[in-house]
């Protein structure tokens, strides 16, 4: 694998990254490929990093691994819980970038001055992410808004931090079993294609709109909506929030909160996200997720939205009420259907481990209880089996982790399970609504016009043929010359014994009738027939022992 000058320096950088966080392993081959020192990471890396120095480390190299850092964070079943706790910190506690470049940017975007576009913008940041941060302004006009802005030079960056995870990536899913076993490559496209939606402002707001129009229907919720005229590529202007981050109340502030309505209109917005429009919110970590003034909540930052196609919510639908229900049969069997098989498939290792899996998480009480999290593991165990499941699963499970999180902020008795059971009548019958559009009714209306036009005729020519004779029907049995045979052959062998056991009598009865015709001393005719039965016999155990040694036994499948 070959590396350019430019990227020796970033892929010395991850070596030595895998090398102090325990996979010595995986930089001995990297190293075994010729293009790192596996000597010089050793000497570099010679102390173990802590959870906490992985994030700093993390947010040294660039806001892409930054980025990382915060996927890792909702990912238990990747990450131990000290590491996804000190990444936590990466969501929301990123340095910024000066005032002054955000001035550069947002007069590039818009074409006009800061002074002309916003009677007021603040210099200091409201909060800063690994992509972009927020201000706050006013419209001159006097709306207050939030103003997004992208960091500077930030898509050259992770273009060439990219084309070098790219070739890692590649190199792990050819030489080693990990990346066989879990294609990192694959994983890394998905990565890229969602941090390249991010960075795509005017698709954020298009993403604000259309969630804020699916969750109309939700007094407690709301979504900020952009301003159209003030939103770019690169900044996106959008209505001004009044609260605060959920996870900066005190546990005893919570106590006034109405917490449980909350928790559950989340849950049911986001079950309706997922499994009736298609299209929901991919990162509701609590510092996204705002107690609003009024006592609503209010969800933010929707870079991130995942898109699930009809059939795919089908299955998730079955399979979160298999989860909720404890079925662990019925949940593995979805996850098979849904999955492409590799040739390593171990059915009956992945049914045992979600038996295991599902009785842990029902045997749990409601503190420790996460839907989420036993969604993420069943994907793991489904990539450990030889399973790929698809990424809608594992972005779902992702999601409904931090939807878990923020449900406890919310209501420490809440109860996810018990949400889904609730709602899932109402969830299958606006399904079905949902599923008869105007175009499938009209083509269910086709197709039944075309059935019933052809029926009479076809109806006619079935009479004709029943009437006249000609008409056949044809069964086609499965091996049925074989089972025909075997029967003809249990008959001949019955109807031997029969004529042999006929013999024995009829001896045994002439022994009582004296004859001048004798044979050792006992009458002839019988003793032939003795004879006769004997010979018989041998015959007919010789035949089936025979018999029996040349057929070939079968396998069944």
């Amino acid at each position: 694998m070959k590396l350019s000058a430019n990227h020796l320096k970033r892929y010395k950088e991850i070596g030595l990254l895998l090398w102090k966080y325990g996979h010595s392993d995986l930089v001995k081959q990297m190293g075994a490929a010729g293009t790192l020192d596996v000597g010089e990471v050793e000497k570099s890396g010679n102390t173990r990093g802590s959870p906490e120095q992985f994030a700093d480390d993390l947010e040294a190299m660039g806001p892409t691994y930054v980025k990382l850092g915060q996927v890792l964070a909702g990912r238990p079943d990747l990450l131990p819980e000290p590491y996804t706790a000190a990444l936590a910190r990466l969501q929301d506690k990123v340095k910024p970038f000066s005032y002054a470049e955000v001035e550069q940017i947002v007069t590039a975007e818009l074409g006009v001055r800061m002074s002309k576009a916003f009677s007021r913008f603040d210099p200091e940041p409201i909060a800063a992410a690994s992509l972009g941060q927020v201000h706050f302004a006013a419209l001159r006009e006097g709306q207050q808004v939030v103003v997004k802005v992208q960091r500077p030079n930030i898509r050259l960056q992770i273009a060439e931090d990219f084309e070098v995870l790219g070739q890692i990536a590649e190199f792990f899913d050819a030489h080693t079993d990990l990346g066989r076993r879990y294609r990192f490559l694959t994983i890394l496209d998905e990565f890229r294609a969602t941090i390249q939606q991010e960075l795509d402002y005017l698709q954020e707001a298009q993403n604000l709109v259309s969630v804020g129009k699916n969750l109309k229907e939700f007094q407690l919720i709301q979504v900020p909506q952009p301003v159209a005229d003030y939103t770019t590529r690169c900044v996106l202007t959008m209505d001004y929030v009044r609260g605060r981050k959920i996870t900066s109340f005190e546990p005893l502030a919570r106590l006034d909160i109405k917490g449980a309505p909350l928790a559950e209109e989340l849950f049911k917005a986001y079950l309706k996200q997922v499994l009736i429009d298609g299209l929901f919110h991919a990162d509701p970590h609590p510092g996204n997720v705002f107690l609003t003034e009024d006592g609503h909540i209010a969800l933010l930052d929707l870079g991130m939205v995942g898109h699930i196609a009809p059939g795919m919510q089908e299955n998730l639908l079955k399979l979160l009420l298999a989860v909720s229900e404890g079925n662990s049969e019925e949940a593995a069997d979805i996850v098979v259907r849904m999955s492409e098989k590799a040739e390593n498939f171990d059915s009956g290792e992945f049914h045992r481990r979600i038996r295991q899996v599902l009785a842990l998480s029902q045997n749990q009480g409601l503190q420790q209880l996460k839907v989420g999290r036993t969604l993420l593991h069943l994907s793991q165990d489904a990539g450990g089996n030889g399973l790929i499941v698809p990424s809608e699963l594992t972005l779902l499970g992702k999601t409904l982790l931090q939807l878990d999180e923020v449900g406890r902020i919310l209501d420490p008795e809440f109860d996810p399970n018990a949400s889904i059971r609730r709602n899932a009548i109402g969830l299958m019958t606006r399904r079905m609504k949902h599923d008869m559009t105007q175009g499938s009714v009209l083509s269910t209306l086709l197709e039944a016009k075309d059935f019933v036009s052809h029926l009479p005729s076809r109806l006619n020519r079935l009479m004709d043929g029943a009437l006249s004779g000609e008409l056949e029907v044809k069964v086609r049995a499965v091996d049925a010359k074989i089972v025909l045979d075997g029967m003809q052959k249990i008959a001949n062998r019955i109807t031997a014994g029969i004529i042999l056991a006929a013999l024995i009598i009829g001896a045994a009865l002439l022994m009582r009738v004296p004859t001048q015709f004798q044979l050792f001393g006992y009458p002839g005719l019988a003793i032939l027939c003795f004879l006769a039965a004997a010979a018989g016999g041998c015959w007919l155990l010789f035949n089936i022992f025979a018999h029996d040694q040349k057929t070939p036994k079968k396998r069944v499948p």
